[in-house]
């Protein structure tokens, strides 16, 4: 809690603008002594609920799914209901965030107002390994059809939508259905703004020593509301990103992996359904899992990412028809 506070009161740029509220939900002494030494500068909350769930015999090991799902309920109703916020950003306690962290909201946060098709802004990059990043174009953004979490901000207007319908437990990949999505994109950055230093947790580390410990925290301050993030409109960025993915020449993963071709730049490799899709992830070192049928990171079915310094777009056909959520 110490680390993730320290950083976030260190690159706050107003503590009018952006107010903090820690909700505890452990009852853990100690966490709540380290809460209590920032005095004024947070507002600390505690879940007045800390007795076990019951749950389905075969979910017994997943009880703390369900803590969590419950402690989301509760302090996002807090936060829209009591304090009446009209947007929040979520913030686990085991994130660090990267010194333009705000600065990316304030400017997105407009964007999320102006556009129906935007559910959620995001800080997190699911393959945002540093090899797999361009670095030097920190000020990138992306819609994604994937809700990636890990610090993201929110509308109270969508907390009406979701919360009579919160589930019991596994949030987060409840989120990630279509019932839940309703086609809506997320935007997300080329760099991540967080990094998770959370290795033990209630999913054990899973992913954490393949993936997440690899993620590249940007560290560069990029001037976010300086920028025309125009493009990121649906219709604006539809014309321009498809066009670029679908112009870029097709390579085979061969010719990738053994960097041949170097001339064309930007690539294409083309999947044709969930098989081939997770056969070229593994081979790539991405991400192969598929929620709802949604590839991480993946806008239309496309994810972007740099393999060998080059960027390689992993696309479905151009006459792509949809997410299939029996793919997982």
């Amino acid at each position: 809690v110490r680390r993730c506070l320290d950083k976030l009161l260190r690159y706050r740029p107003s503590a009018q603008r952006f107010p903090i509220i820690v909700s505890q939900d452990c009852g853990h002494a100690e966490t709540a002594r380290v809460i209590a030494s920032y005095g004024d500068a947070v507002a600390h909350i505690r879940q007045p609920d800390l007795g076990e769930i019951p749950v389905p015999a075969e979910h017994r090991k997943f009880q703390g799914y369900y803590k969590i799902a419950r402690h989301y309920r509760w302090a996002l109703g807090q936060v829209f209901r009591s304090f009446r916020y009209r947007a929040a950003i979520v913030v686990e306690d085991d994130l660090e965030v990267a010194p333009d962290f705000f600065e990316y909201f304030q400017a997105a946060f407009p964007l999320l107002l102006a556009d129906r098709s935007l559910w959620c802004v995001s800080a997190w990059n699911d393959n945002g390994k540093e090899q797999m990043v361009d670095v030097a174009r920190a000020e990138l953004l992306y819609r994604t059809d994937f809700f990636p979490g890990l610090g993201w901000l929110l509308l109270a207007e969508l907390w009406d939508e979701l919360e009579p319908k919160w589930p019991r437990a596994f949030w987060d990949d409840w989120m990630r259905q279509p019932e839940q999505r309703r086609d809506r994109s997320c935007i997300r950055p080329e760099v991540s703004r967080t990094m998770t230093f959370g290795r033990k947790g209630v999913s054990h580390g899973q992913f954490f020593d393949q993936y997440l410990k690899f993620i590249k925290l940007n560290d560069r301050f990029v001037p976010f509301t300086r920028l025309d993030l125009s493009y990121l409109r649906k219709e604006a960025y539809e014309r321009s990103f498809l066009a670029e993915v679908y112009a870029a020449p097709e390579v085979r993963v061969e010719e990738l992996q053994g960097n041949r071709r170097r001339e064309l730049g930007a690539v294409r490799l083309q999947y044709s359904g969930r098989d081939s899709f997770k056969a070229f992830a593994k081979a790539l070192g991405l991400m192969d899992d598929l929620k709802s049928g949604v590839p991480r990171a993946g806008y239309r079915g496309v994810v972007s990412f740099v393999y060998r310094g080059r960027r390689v777009y992993l696309a479905p056909p151009a006459d792509w028809a949809g997410y299939d959520p029996s793919w997982s």
